[in-house]
């Protein structure tokens, strides 16, 4: 099994919907195919836009995770 190789860590924290999958969608062009985007959210939005997004787009979505009131999500780019 490969590495994985962190391409980014986004802070995310105290934005709300639409701005957690905006910056996503924007950060994830400036990483290679392969790398992945780590990134920590307060929105609860997210459980449900993350995964999402990563159907429409075809990005893989590694670990989705609660932490408290902290969600960290992480996302492998695809293509």
């Amino acid at each position: 099994m490969s590495t994985q190789t962190t391409g980014m860590v986004l802070d995310l924290k105290g934005l709300l919907c639409p701005m957690p999958v905006i910056k996503l969608a924007k950060a994830i062009k400036d990483i290679p195919v392969g790398e992945i985007i780590e990134a920590f959210a307060t929105d609860p939005g997210v459980m449900a836009d993350i995964p999402a997004w990563c159907r429409t787009t075809g990005n893989e979505l590694v670990t989705l995770e609660k932490n408290d009131k902290q969600f960290r999500f992480v996302v492998r780019r695809v293509k």
